[in-house]
């Protein structure tokens, strides 16, 4: 500990002590030296209060905003992950594969799951664009295309047999859509087959 200490002092050209107390230590142990120690505490306690608070933390603090900054990584993570399992989702809609009755999609999935698709549409759109291959009128066609899928999305999520035809046909996802537009579909859809697949449909964490 004291040699981070130094470290930290060395690399960003400040003052810092430290005071350690050992369990069975009458004396505690100091760095750099107890006149320095002395000076730097001395300085410390002069300062305005409320500089002197400003990004003052103690054990439990500082393990509480640790704790904290992991649960934000691993919310990120999950989210990251439900997308990349939606996509694949998508995938076995568009190749034809035929999904299970007992499919336990929420609405929370559903919702995301038409997120996910109104930004690959968006996506294939702009691609088309580029590439200026785009074989439909623009500003009507992919509009009308997503608002379609959608409402049949948002009548699917309230009713569940619904939804179940719905995505085991495929339909709103190869309705009136060019070969181009079906390809660009399917390989962004392909450039996650390989990612890390966490938690399955209906997880309530989500």
């Amino acid at each position: 500990m004291l040699k981070k200490i130094e470290e930290l002092s060395t690399l960003c050209g400040i003052d810092a002590c430290a005071i350690v107390y050992g369990p069975d230590d009458h004396e505690p142990e100091v760095w750099p030296s107890h006149c320095e120690v002395q000076k730097v505490v001395g300085r410390f306690r002069n300062m305005p209060a409320v500089e002197k608070i400003k990004k003052m933390v103690n054990q439990e603090s500082f393990i509480g905003q640790r704790i904290q900054k992991g649960n934000q990584q691993l919310m990120k993570l999950m989210k990251d992950n439900a997308e990349k399992e939606l996509s694949l989702f998508m995938f076995q809609c568009l190749t034809g594969r035929v999904l299970p009755d007992e499919n336990n999609m929420t609405l929370a999935d559903l919702n995301l799951l038409s997120s996910v698709i109104e930004q690959n549409l968006k996506d294939i759109d702009k691609r088309l664009q580029t590439l200026n291959v785009n074989q439909i009128q623009p500003n009507q066609q992919p509009e009308m295309q997503t608002s379609l899928f959608q409402s049949q999305l948002k009548t699917a999520s309230y009713q569940p047999h619904l939804q179940m035809a719905l995505m085991s046909s495929g339909h709103g996802l190869d309705m009136d859509v060019n070969p181009m537009q079906r390809l660009l579909f399917m390989n962004l859809l392909n450039g996650n087959r390989d990612e890390t697949i966490m938690p399955p449909f209906g997880d309530p964490n989500l």
